[in-house]
């Protein structure tokens, strides 16, 4: 069957921009003022000490230090003293389909391979945002995300703002994971024909997988860039590397992760030169699976039992049992010894720097994956305020929503998280989210419920 008739049968039509009238009233209908914290705006720039940041209707209205602010007689006041204010984070690479299970096959197989899928994605998604994330790229998921989309806009459940890919595009059939999620094609005519297909059904982005060439490549990214859209390529070989670039893909997912030893020189100084935006997922083996042996108690979040039906938390607490057993982690000797040489390459390069996580793979649940990925790279020579960059103002020109996202500015969307913290001082206070505005729309923490933000917010 073709791409087209099995895409029909799983999507309708729906919007693929707004923001609905049940997503506006999640905001307040006053006037909001942050007041006090410290803030970092998104920029590589000193922080804003004693700030405010006010913002009506979903979008900001002023923003500076509390001598020069007046606020709004109307505003409600949200004490940020003691702690940061800084823009929603973005990841450049996630997938709302998975929760951390430790084994893929398991967890499709536990799915009854597509029919529970709709109550896995609000698990993961209500993660994402409670963890500061209020937007991320989706690479790689069933047309049912389409839907799934449609309900965090409607404002029927919590979620972040999300641009998807849909299923990806490769030569490989990969055991074990659903045909929904894979495009296979067996030339490259077939490739382009099968990008303009994702496109019309619904896809922001094309995501390519392994198995391409050169000549795949470049009908992928004609048929892409000639509706206006990018393509983002999972890559980790050197050699698929070079025809990538040969070929004009916009954004290397995986590349620099440290799988690898370090690449040619002359490699990494053509995608600096050429400003290719590199998505590295350092954190999603190397860092996650020592993170858990040191300390397993970090699976056991009292959290995970709240957000889950009670068969989900089982089988995702059994999935752990052995975690030397898991697959996904297999070479991790030989990647953690790859690491040393290779992770901070491309940072020590100067590279066009994103953040993704790759959640929620095994082990790097969406409650934990951005912290733990941006604490990796100031581990291997990013400075926090880069990474804090790279993870918002950054990733909204990777995904082309800059004008709307990435930067707390007049007239931007009031998309704002409030830290108990200082990240510049340790960038692992971003483990502490009290306060989550998406679109305008206040979210907290249980830590975070007093004052004024139980009046006009909703808890997690």
């Amino acid at each position: 069957m073709l791409l087209a008739a099995k895409i029909n049968l799983l999507i309708i039509t729906f919007l693929v921009a707004g923001t609905s009238a049940a997503q506006e009233s999640l905001r307040p209908d006053v006037p909001v003022a942050i007041v006090g914290g410290m803030l970092l705006d998104g920029y590589e720039a000193e922080p804003i000490h004693n700030s405010v940041v006010v913002f009506e209707d979903g979008r900001i209205t002023a923003v500076g230090q509390r001598l020069n602010i007046v606020i709004p007689d109307n505003a409600v006041i949200l004490d940020a003293s003691g702690r940061t204010v800084m823009p929603g984070l973005i990841d450049a690479h996630m997938h709302v389909d998975l929760i951390g299970h430790g084994e893929y096959d398991d967890y499709y197989t536990f799915l009854n391979e597509m029919e529970r899928l709709p109550e896995a994605m609000p698990i993961a998604a209500k993660q994402m945002l409670r963890a500061g994330v209020t937007s991320g790229l989706d690479l790689g998921a069933p047309f049912q995300i389409l839907e799934f989309r449609e309900r965090i806009r409607r404002g029927e459940i919590p979620g972040p703002r999300l641009t998807i890919s849909g299923p990806w595009i490769t030569r490989i059939d990969m055991a074990g994971i659903p045909d929904a999620y894979e495009v296979v094609i067996n030339s490259s005519a077939e490739a382009a024909q099968r990008a303009r297909e994702l496109i019309a059904a619904g896809s922001d982005v094309i995501k390519t997988w392994e198995g391409l060439n050169e000549a795949d490549y470049r009908a992928i990214v004609e048929a892409a860039h000639a509706e206006g859209v990018k393509v983002h390529a999972h890559l980790y070989d050197q050699e698929d590397i070079r025809e990538a670039i040969n070929a004009g893909v916009d954004v290397f997912q995986h590349v620099g992760s440290a799988r690898n030893l370090p690449y040619d020189d002359d490699l990494v100084a053509e995608i600096i030169q050429k400003n290719i935006p590199v998505v590295q997922t350092i954190s999603h083996r190397i860092w996650v699976f020592p993170a858990t042996e040191n300390f397993p108690e970090r699976l056991y979040d009292p959290v995970y039992r709240k957000d889950m039906p009670a068969d989900f938390y089982e089988e995702f607490i059994r999935s752990f049992e052995d975690i030397y057993s898991l697959t996904y982690f297999n070479d991790l000797e030989e990647e953690t010894r790859n690491s040393e040489l290779s992770a901070s390459q491309f940072i020590d390069a100067g590279a066009y720097m994103g953040v993704g996580t790759d959640a929620a793979s095994p082990l790097n649940m969406h409650t934990e994956a951005m912290w733990r990925e941006m604490s990796a790279l100031v581990e291997v020579g990013m400075a926090p305020l880069q990474v804090i960059s790279a993870a918002t103002k950054t990733n909204a020109e990777i995904l082309g929503q800059i004008d709307d996202l990435g930067t707390i500015e007049v007239g931007k969307l009031a998309d704002i998280i409030i830290v108990d913290g200082n990240p510049l001082r340790n960038i692992e206070v971003l483990d502490y989210v009290d306060i989550v505005i998406k679109d305008g729309g206040v979210w907290y923490s249980e830590r975070a419920a007093f004052g004024t933000v139980t009046e006009i917010g909703h808890a997690f």
